[in-house]
């Protein structure tokens, strides 16, 4: 109880420390304060994406004065409890619809995505284009290889990028996701593909990141650059 407790009220500072009042000027000046912004930012950011997003930041201040204060609190603790409970729930199917919502979402795409001319979909259901053809090796699943990318939602927004980066990366072929665990193994080194990764070959209901929604078709321009030579990858360690 005291621990679901202490969760509930680490959470809800957040929203304090990230500014209660848009009218309320906070000086970000020493360590100690920005540092308590970045806490704020960084746990207002987590709430936000669990679907708790309209706490009534007032409240939130007057619980921490009474408690910083050592006045009474003004609520039971059994009342706490379920009042949590209730925002938790809330919460929950608020996330729950916006997850039906993105895999419907998805799969209307992928069903429209695979009329399009120059794409294929295989039988895991991962779609891919090839963009620019090579004829140089393919990687093996036990390869390490080279790859520049650019990973996007299908709405266009971008999350990630090696190219936004201008450095590559190493990795090796089956330690990503599925979808790219297939979609490499059918590249030459020199080609670029675009892949179309299903959630269930991606990162399902699971989100990595408040930038990714969960059941989230992913859409990724994926260039093979290399396959890492193991004996200077075995000289190197």
């Amino acid at each position: 109880m005291k621990q679901h407790r202490l969760a509930a009220a680490v959470a809800l500072v957040s929203l304090v420390l990230a500014g209660c009042d848009s009218q309320t000027s906070v000086e970000l000046k020493t360590p100690a304060q920005k540092a308590s912004y970045g806490i704020g930012l960084n746990m207002g950011k987590s709430l936000a994406q669990e679907g708790m997003d309209d706490l009534d930041s007032k409240a939130v201040a007057q619980g921490i004065e009474d408690a910083v204060g050592k006045k009474e609190q003004k609520l039971k603790d059994d009342e706490l409890v379920e009042a949590f409970a209730a925002l938790q729930k809330r919460a929950e199917e608020r996330l729950a619809k916006m997850s039906e919502e993105s895999a419907a979402a998805g799969k209307k795409f992928l069903e429209d995505n695979a009329k399009k001319p120059g794409v294929v979909t295989t039988a895991s259901g991962l779609q891919y284009e090839v963009v620019k053809k090579a004829d140089g090796p393919q990687p093996k699943p036990t390869d390490v290889v080279t790859v520049h990318y650019t990973g996007k939602l299908t709405n266009g927004t971008v999350f990630d990028s090696s190219v936004e980066r201008g450095s590559p990366i190493d990795l090796p072929v089956s330690g990503v996701i599925p979808g790219w665990v297939e979609g490499l193994q059918l590249m030459h080194v020199g080609e670029k593909y675009k892949l179309y990764i299903p959630s269930d070959l991606a990162y399902g209901a699971q989100s990595p990141s408040p930038a990714i929604p969960a059941n989230s078709v992913l859409v990724f321009d994926l260039e093979l650059l290399a396959i890492k030579d193991p004996a200077k990858q075995d000289a190197a360690k």
